[in-house]
């Protein structure tokens, strides 16, 4: 009984610790500018105003911006699960010198440091005329969730029984037939979870985007654009946490509406093969 309370408080105090965040950003959104300043900190609003969510739509670019966040994050994404999806086929299914090899590299290249890699792909995207240019900000988003997608989607294939596919095949289909019709459904849980994770990772991404895009600023995406609500005394904090607040609701409306899916596809991946 007292072991199931230490718990049961431990979770309640990890819980509280981790939604507090999100929580005053959320309440200070919604709170007037001088409650905001005020010297004494209010956890529950007296007051409620919608005017901050006004000021950030308002702010110059905002579709822009949130445009561009989803055509490099959904770009980057849809790239890494056709990648991932015949690169963790070829692992799990298939015998070949080297595989081993490959997979350790997909590990190390999940295990590295992105940020490590910053002063190189600027360099790069500057000698081959990329810079300042959503197509390479796509190409980095799509490298940094790759080596996730495959080791997930390895884990998920290895998990189908390849019997599934011997049997298609005995009923006249090809082996490409085969994966399209049986084993392919059964993946759905296992492509949500990549593919939310990997959105996540590319939505949320802040540094490359900074560096990559310098001249054109109609290109910069939603996390950099955060950085600009400035004004003549300083930050403006209401806009900015409400601009934050519309920042965080595809995600979480995403996971809502999947949670179930992406929870099987996140077992199944790192479990199982």
């Amino acid at each position: 009984m007292i072991g199931r309370i230490s718990k049961t408080t431990a979770a309640l105090v990890v819980f509280v610790i981790s939604v507090f965040p999100v929580y005053w950003m959320v309440l200070t959104a919604f709170k007037p500018t001088k409650d905001i300043q005020g010297a004494t900190p209010t956890f529950f609003p007296a007051s409620v105003t919608f005017d901050h969510f006004g000021t950030a739509i308002a702010a110059k670019g905002f579709f822009s911006f949130w445009r561009n966040s989803l055509l490099v994050a959904g770009g980057a994404v849809l790239l890494a699960l056709l990648v991932a999806l015949l690169a963790a086929f070829a692992v799990a299914r298939l015998r070949w010198k080297g595989r081993r090899a490959f997979v350790l590299m997909v590990f190390v290249a999940q295990m590295t440091p992105w940020e490590a890699l910053l002063i190189p792909i600027y360099v790069i995207a500057r000698d081959t005329g990329m810079l300042d240019t959503l197509w390479m900000l796509t190409l980095v988003y799509f490298m940094m969730t790759l080596p996730f997608t495959i080791v997930t989607l390895r884990g998920f294939l290895a998990a189908i029984p390849v019997d599934l596919e011997e049997a298609a095949q005995v009923d006249g289909c090809s082996r490409g037939q085969a994966f399209r019709r049986v084993v392919f459904p059964l993946l759905a849980p296992g492509l949500l979870a990549t593919s939310l994770f990997g959105f996540i990772t590319a939505w949320n991404e802040f540094a490359f985007a900074n560096v990559l895009i310098i001249k054109d600023q109609d290109d910069r995406t939603l996390p950099v654009w955060l950085s600009s609500f400035n004004n003549t005394f300083g930050t403006d904090w209401g806009a900015t946490m409400a601009a934050s607040t519309l920042f965080m609701l595809p995600v979480l409306l995403i996971f809502v509406v999947l949670q179930g899916r992406v929870t099987t596809g996140i077992v199944g991946g790192a479990v199982k093969g």
